[in-house]
């Protein structure tokens, strides 16, 4: 595989959570900067509609990334209007899911227990959905994801925004340049967090912890990533008459290609 099994502080158990939810808001952040609400609404909308699904169950949601946005955009379709999301996390943070529980939104829920995505069977019906976080998960367990999915015909749509396409060497070379840019993104990016914290604040500008450790997470992130060649060594065996899974360039409205998708459907029987 391409590949490479690299560290990343938000998936450490002993990370606290006030960090790692510090910088679960900054991805937030990219991701409505980057316009991938609409890539992903692009992308939902056929695939609610042929399936007749009503609920999205997103898996790995951290702070809420971007999929409550990308509902804003579902509902402006007439038959999409009463979609519901259901966001869940390994590390759901108490802070966040009281925070959409005082919204009140009755399509919009955080669900408050641990949620592990590896094992679909216990998780609430729906489309699932991972945003930016199957390259978190190793090769054992991305392959548990895909089978579980396939066993349960379970509807999964997986999303990542880059592409692994560097050469590792060359990864290297430019990484202390990469993560100084990165850092100082994250001092112009915070402002846009919503809400903007104190402790936010304190560990960005005071002590730049959530900027360090973002920037290391964002660059490992890419090698991290499966390239289009390893999905299909993960698929592999996967494919029946009863479960289809296909894969792709995401677009956005316009056609401009930003990143991928892994798609596995149920076939219905006629």
């Amino acid at each position: 595989m391409k590949r490479v099994q690299l560290f990343e502080f938000e998936d450490l158990h002993w990370f606290p959570s006030f960090l790692r939810t510090g910088m679960t808001n900054l991805i937030a952040v990219l991701h409505r900067m980057t316009g991938i609400p609409s890539v992903l609404s692009h992308l939902l909308i056929g695939v609610l509609r042929e399936n007749h699904i009503n609920q999205i169950v997103d898996l790995g949601s951290g702070s809420g990334g971007c999929m409550p946005q990308v509902m804003k955009e579902l509902h402006k379709e007439q038959d999409l209007s009463e979609v519901r999301l259901l966001m869940t996390d390994l590390f759901p943070n108490k802070n966040v899911v009281q925070r959409f529980i005082d919204k009140g939104d009755r399509l919009i829920k955080y669900h408050p227990k641990p949620i592990n995505a590896t094992d679909l069977s216990d998780v609430p019906e729906g489309l699932k959905t991972m945003v930016n976080s199957f390259h978190h998960m190793p090769p054992k367990e991305a392959r548990q994801i895909l089978e579980t999915a396939t066993t349960n015909k379970e509807p999964l749509l997986i999303y990542e925004m880059a592409e692994n396409k560097m050469p590792l060497l060359l990864w290297w070379l430019l990484l202390p340049i990469s993560l100084l840019i990165l850092i100082i993104m994250v001092f112009f990016m915070t402002p846009f967090v919503k809400p903007l914290t104190v402790k936010q604040i304190i560990f960005t500008y005071l002590i730049p912890v959530i900027p360090i450790c973002y920037a290391w997470d964002g660059q490992a992130s890419l090698p991290r990533m499966y390239s289009m060649n390893d999905i299909d060594e993960l698929l592999k065996g996967l494919h029946s008459k009863e479960y289809l899974w296909k894969k792709g360039k995401a677009l956005k409205p316009n056609g401009k290609a930003m990143g991928s998708y892994v798609l596995g459907l149920p076939i219905r029987s006629n």
